[in-house]
């Protein structure tokens, strides 16, 4: 069961209200996802995203393939029941992890063999075998395994990559069956225009129900990444979920889908958390620094969370500097809620027609 429905389009950019509706519930977008990789969102029980205001995370096939294997989650009933979350959730395929984190790979049309970054230990890994994984993980959503090229790289190389993404997307969908689960292709290019292109004319003709934006946000300038957005607003359909993959900075989530995109993940709120940095209405700080340590003011005056009601800047510094889990947990907490929140106030933005002058102040704002 899958349906999206474009609910509003705004008048003065191609930021657009839709609702995506799976067997798990409904999914209001834009959207953030939080990412889980390992079956959690690190520190962070199911109980507080949904205090939070989640409505769907992402996993990844490559990091549960590994560990704990997806025969241990399919035996628990599936990653829904493994993990205990009742909302929604997406698997990646694992394609990025593979080619940025695995060692030693080896890569054909047939697919990529690959020493595991845990132990060494040597997989192969293919169309139909991450069909099978991610199958057995029964997220709502599952990814295509597709080949990402790195940031730089040559014409030829990003080539190559959209060559084999269109073929490997075209092997996931023969062996996709599970009829409560949604199969999502992705779009590569790199940098490049008409690879974009062409990647999202091949795709479109095996006709997935919704289309990613893969290859982005791995150090190519900013104005490259916003230029290639632009231009899948034009290619993808209208009628169908655009996400972009790995992006999640506030400007970034502004900016994308005031170029129609729909939905988002990224690690950067609990990561930033691990590193005692936190989101506020007027850019990052970094907690940990001294400036804050007779600083008895919430981290964002402008936030009302659980942890801004409750803690001050001074507290969460002395939790850092103490090397106490609850700052990870607070710090945590707080910049999900931060990047859950403004995307609600986006799409109330979106939904009263006054996208764009929110989009100005939210930036005029926000130092970054």
């Amino acid at each position: 069961m899958f349906h999206f429905e474009l609910l509003k389009q705004d008048s003065n950019s191609s930021a657009r209200l839709g609702r995506i509706t799976t067997g798990h519930g409904v999914i209001d977008t834009p959207v953030f996802m939080p990412v889980g990789t390992q079956a959690t969102v690190k520190t962070l029980t199911p109980e507080e995203l949904y205090d939070i205001g989640v409505q769907i995370i992402l996993s990844n096939t490559y990091h549960l393939y590994l560990r704990p294997g997806e025969e241990l989650v399919a035996k628990a009933g599936g990653l829904h029941r493994f993990m205990n979350w009742k909302g929604n959730v997406l698997t990646d395929s694992g394609g990025f992890q593979v080619f940025s984190l695995a060692k030693l790979r080896r890569i054909s049309d047939e697919g990529v063999y690959f020493n595991s970054h845990l132990d060494g230990s040597v997989h192969f890994l293919s169309p139909e075998k991450i069909m099978q994984i991610e199958q057995q993980l029964g997220a709502d959503i599952a990814m295509c395994f597709d080949e990402c090229a790195p940031y730089p790289c040559t014409y030829e190389e990003a080539e190559q990559a959209v060559i084999r993404t269109s073929l490997w997307a075209g092997r996931c969908r023969e062996n996709h069956h599970r009829s409560d689960q949604t199969l999502f292709a992705i779009v590569q290019g790199n940098i490049f225009p008409d690879l974009r292109q062409r990647s999202a004319e091949e795709l479109l003709k095996l006709d997935f129900p919704a289309y990613a934006i893969g290859g982005l946000s791995v150090g190519e300038p900013k104005e490259d990444m916003y230029r290639i957005l632009e231009l899948m607003h034009d290619v993808l359909p209208a009628d169908k979920p655009r996400y972009l993959m790995g992006v999640g900075t506030p400007e970034d989530l502004l900016e994308g889908v005031k170029r129609g995109v729909d939905m988002f993940d990224c690690v950067l709120p609990t990561r930033l958390a691990r590193h005692g940095t936190a989101y506020t209405a007027e850019g990052k700080i970094t907690v940990r620094n001294a400036q804050f340590a007779d600083d008895f003011s919430p981290i964002d005056n402008c936030c009302d969370c659980y942890v801004c009601r409750n803690y001050s800047r001074a507290y969460l510094r002395h939790l850092i500097k103490a090397e106490e889990i609850l700052a990870h947990r607070l710090l945590s907490y707080h910049n999900v809620y931060f990047l859950v929140k403004l995307m609600e106030n986006i799409r109330s933005a979106i939904n009263l027609g006054v996208f764009s002058t929110f989009y100005h102040d939210f930036l005029n704002t926000y130092r970054f």
